[in-house]
């Protein structure tokens, strides 16, 4: 259970990073710095660190992630995470998205091709073979028109941050986040200083999972999910900065200690 934890906090964490997106094509490549911080019961687990460069309409996206000493808490994580795509006016659509990582003395590879938004080959590493008869099997269409978990939550500036519904595949699961409107909160941090948007967070696992998993279950009936979004100036988008995840041992809050460029 511990190491299931800490995989969802990292996934979290990649989906909370704040790059610098849906920016007007420019002469000169930008970069955008962002930096995390995760508390599970009020105390320090892990941190990330993530870079940006656009140039022009294309964009790269690269982090590491890692837990503190406190990691006995959940499993001992290090890992680093990209992606890259283009841009258009309504989201980013990535080509290669890339995830290493290790927990504990296990190393585990995922690498997505996509192409026009659809997921054109998957690689996991060690391979995953799922085919017990609670498994619910991912088919072709869960793999069209979706979003890859590194830059889903980066929103174009003049577009509605919430409500709005994201599909989501992480090389494995295949889930929608709705998300809807719960107000503005005063946000600050090195780099952005106002007002944030407060969504609510509903997780809608379509395939890719066990069925009548507890975590999934506690996942799926959860009402108190949060995310804020902060709008970055600089690069014309909206991104996470703030979001609360109960779990079953504790509050996660995942926080940008940075975000500028």
């Amino acid at each position: 259970m511990r190491r299931h934890v800490s995989v969802r906090v990292v996934l979290m964490m990649a989906a909370m990073l704040a790059p610098g997106a849906v920016a007007s094509a420019r002469a000169e490549p930008v970069q955008i710095k962002s930096t995390y911080s995760v508390s599970l019961l009020g105390l320090p687990v892990a941190s990330a660190r993530f870079r940006t460069v656009i140039d022009g309409k294309s964009y790269t996206i690269s982090g590491d992630v890692r837990t503190t000493v406190l990691s006995d808490i959940v499993s001992k994580i290090r890992g680093t995470t990209s992606v890259s795509g283009t841009m258009t006016e309504e989201r980013m659509l990535a080509s290669k998205f890339l995830v290493n990582y290790a927990s504990g003395t296990k190393t585990y590879r995922t690498e997505i091709i996509f192409h026009g938004g659809n997921v054109k080959s998957v690689i996991n590493l060690p391979k995953r073979r799922e085919t017990s008869e609670d498994w619910v099997p991912l088919s072709a269409d869960d793999m069209r028109a979706v979003l890859d978990p590194l830059s889903a939550l980066v929103l174009p500036a003049g577009s509605k941050v919430c409500p709005r519904s994201l599909p989501i595949f992480d090389g494995q699961s295949r889930v929608t986040l709705h998300l809807t409107q719960k107000g503005v909160r005063p946000y600050r941090n090195r780099g952005f200083v106002g007002d944030a948007i407060v969504c609510a967070v509903r997780f809608d696992p379509k395939a890719g999972y066990r069925k009548g998993s507890s975590g999934i279950e506690y996942l799926r009936e959860l009402r108190t999910m949060e995310i804020w979004f902060a709008h970055h100036e600089r690069g014309g988008f909206y991104a996470p900065v703030y979001a609360k995840v109960p779990t079953k041992i504790g509050q996660v809050i995942i926080a940008a200690t940075r975000f500028d460029g």
